[in-house]
């Protein structure tokens, strides 16, 4: 499929199943989504989610789960959020989820608000749509995964946020991806293939506790 080592695959990689663990991923995303109330922690989110997976039919987590309310949407993937958090009546969180299907693995994130918060509403359709317009970069202009987060923090100073550095993307295969050392898509120095590679988006408003998350496969 490949030839750079950072993109090698497992025997059993399918790019069939990769696209079924992403479609699956997002569906366990939205069962949670549907959870979400005000009131609700990020521990008790995260208890709900391990229904919604076993609904779904999921065979284990790859990373762990990820829920971040209200200004814990800020922090980083390895930066533990403030405890006793609670979701308001107009706030907003997002959820990133890694999940193994069929023996390959899904990575989706979104961010969604409740009640009326319009400055996170606007922050979370600027996260998706910054996603759009650096996945559309790559696609016509095929920019190395160095050039991709380059292009992203400029257009995030573009729109007013403020983008995450620290969050730079990765690679995804058949389980686990770790064995085959991809490293990080912000640190590709060339373009990378469809179906093998995560682009992550991470924005904060310049001033505000508040930030939004987008993920999902390059493909």
């Amino acid at each position: 499929m490949t030839t750079s080592p950072r993109e090698t695959v497992g025997q059993r990689f399918d790019p069939a199943l990769m696209q079924r663990a992403r479609e699956r991923t997002w569906a366990a995303l939205h069962g949670i989504r549907e959870r979400m109330r005000p009131g609700i922690s990020e521990d008790e989110a995260r208890a709900a989610a391990m229904d919604v997976f076993r609904e779904l039919g999921y065979e284990r987590l790859w990373h762990p789960v990820l829920i971040r309310i209200g200004a814990n949407t800020t922090k980083t993937y390895r930066q533990p959020s403030d405890p006793d958090v609670r979701l308001g009546k107009n706030d907003s969180y997002f959820i990133d989820l890694g999940l193994v299907f069929d023996g390959h693995e899904g990575d989706v994130g979104d961010t969604f608000v409740v009640g009326h918060a319009p400055p996170q509403q606007a922050c979370a359709q600027a996260a998706r749509a910054l996603f759009d317009e650096v996945a559309d970069a790559w696609r016509t202009q095929g920019l190395s995964g160095q050039a991709l987060y380059a292009f992203a923090d400029k257009r995030a100073q573009a729109l007013g946020w403020r983008l995450n550095h620290a969050i730079k993307g990765h690679r995804v295969s058949d389980f686990p991806h770790s064995v085959h050392k991809g490293g990080d898509l912000g640190d590709l120095t060339s373009s990378p293939s469809n179906g093998l590679w995560i682009l992550e988006i991470q924005i904060a408003h310049p001033t505000e506790p508040f930030g939004a998350f987008y993920e999902d496969l390059l493909g």
